[in-house]
């Protein structure tokens, strides 16, 4: 039996459900989610994000983070984590860019926020030589300085939908109706985590809250107030969540967000202003373009060098690289970073309080 058939069971017994529940199940079903029985990242896969353009953004990552370390007085032992690893690429830069800085490795706790069994056999080989742990969620790291990455993972977390009515608002859910797949409204109600939407926001408006999000912003922060270091997040989005943003992605390519699922990723733009609210009492950084963020970080430097060395194809593609990801008309301006750190502390390199 398909995902499809199985969720208009589930609706057909027990009612329609939120967006977040589909997501969830589209996503993460044990036999059916779209993560959880198949790798998707890469040319081969659904699509390819940053670390797999190029080998110069988990280069840069990496450095920022070292840089943070002994901005902080270098910790002699400390978590360096990665949530939503993908394939491991990510890290595996970041670790070889960071093997000369003293002590950093040394000090190094590698851990990875995966829930996939087969991204984890993925990220182990990738991550081959390294002592690596795994672990289900943030909650699971360890109570200790940490400096972690979060790419491209807050935007395939579940989101909820509430269509402004009045002083209330009301809930896109997924409902069946002629054997397929809908979308509609549930009755109108309060919803006391949109009372500050209710200034900048008129009847008919959609804004999408994520209540994982924010739990793990809060664990992270946490020990990050407590113990030091810092949470680099790089996603797309902006500042305040406005409008319909959900989408699926199949082969390279945008479907329907109901259209068999399991078979398609599906995302939504990260709210940072949610984060950056959840992040207290620690602080956080001015967000800022990712373009603007790799330029101050020297990738165009790092580009210049390794070019030094291409030529033909590879030389073409490293420079479409690195304009992809920092043109203002591609990834440039629409995926932001935001940095957490301690209130005590200097904002990571690159970012600015």
């Amino acid at each position: 039996m398909s995902l499809a058939a199985l969720l208009q069971t589930r609706i057909a017994a027990s009612g329609p459900m939120t967006i977040a529940d589909y997501m969830a199940e589209a996503l993460l079903n044990p036999d059916h989610g779209y993560y959880t029985t198949r790798t998707p990242f890469g040319a081969e896969g659904d699509f390819i994000t940053a670390p797999e353009m190029t080998q110069m953004f988990g280069e840069l990552i990496g450095l920022c983070l070292a840089q943070s370390w002994m901005d902080q007085g270098a910790p002699a032992a400390f978590t360096l984590a990665e949530l939503g690893p993908g394939r491991g690429t990510l890290m595996a830069d970041a670790l070889r860019a960071t093997k000369q800085v003293p002590g950093f490795g040394a000090a190094a706790r590698i851990m990875l926020v995966e829930a996939s069994p087969q991204l984890r056999q993925v990220q182990a080989r990738m991550l081959d030589g390294y002592d690596v742990t795994w672990v289900d969620s943030a909650a699971d790291l360890p109570d200790a300085p940490l400096w972690c990455i979060a790419n491209e993972f807050f935007d395939a977390l579940p989101i909820r939908q509430f269509v402004r009515d009045g002083a209330h608002w009301r809930e896109r859910c997924v409902g069946q109706q002629d054997g397929k797949l809908v979308i509609g409204l549930a009755p109108q109600g309060p919803q006391s985590a949109l009372d500050h939407r209710r200034d900048d926001t008129q009847d008919g408006d959609l804004v999408e809250t994520r209540p994982a999000a924010t739990c793990i912003m809060v664990e992270l922060a946490r020990r990050i107030d407590a113990h030091g270091g810092v949470a680099l997040i790089v996603d797309y989005g902006d500042w305040r969540s406005l409008g319909d943003t959900l989408q699926a992605v199949r082969d390279h390519e945008s479907t329907g967000i109901l259209h068999a699922p399991g078979t398609a990723d599906l995302t939504a733009h990260v709210d940072f202003e949610a984060l950056a609210r959840a992040a207290a009492p620690a602080a956080y950084t001015r967000l800022t373009p990712q373009g603007v963020f790799l330029e101050r970080l020297g990738i165009t430097h790092r580009a210049q060098a390794l070019a030094e060395t291409l030529y033909g194809n590879a030389l073409n593609t490293h420079i479409a690289a690195h304009r992809r990801l920092t043109h203002p008309d591609e990834m440039g301006n629409l995926f932001k970073v935001l940095g957490v750190y301690p209130a005590t502390a200097a904002p990571p390199p690159g970012l600015s309080a």
